[in-house]
Order: structure tokens, then C-alpha cells, then sequence
């Protein structure tokens, strides 16, 4: 019981995602997706003040 008041948010939710026209920034989508020229990268991008070592760790080999 009480599961009411929930689908009848997510019924909402549903309803306005199906229903509604979002504006988009075709020109922000095509940059978020195009791929940088070999110039655009540094190594800046790649250093992580976070990085624990284990990103590259091959988890199959043992």
C-alpha cells in the first residue's frame, strides 16, 4: 500500500517526457560528439589528482 501517490508521479514524469518538445543545441550536440583533432589533446586532460592506478587494470588476467 502507498504505492499510489508514486505511480501516479511516475505517470506524470512519463507523461511530460513523452509529451514535451525539448529545445536543442544541434551545434552543442555536434561538438559534444565530434572527435577532437590530435592537437586538441594534452596531457592535462589526462592527469587526474584522483587517480588511483586501478582504471587500466586488466580484471581477466590472473
Amino acid at each position: 500500500m502507498g504505492r499510489g501517490r508514486a505511480k501516479a508521479k511516475q505517470t506524470k514524469v512519463a507523461r511530460e517526457l513523452k509529451y514535451s518538445s525539448p529545445s536543442m543545441d544541434i551545434e552543442a550536440l555536434q561538438r559534444e560528439l565530434s572527435v577532437p583533432e590530435s592537437g586538441e589533446w594534452s596531457n592535462e586532460d589526462r592527469d587526474d589528482s584522483h587517480d588511483d592506478g586501478y582504471d587500466d587494470y586488466d580484471y581477466g588476467r590472473r
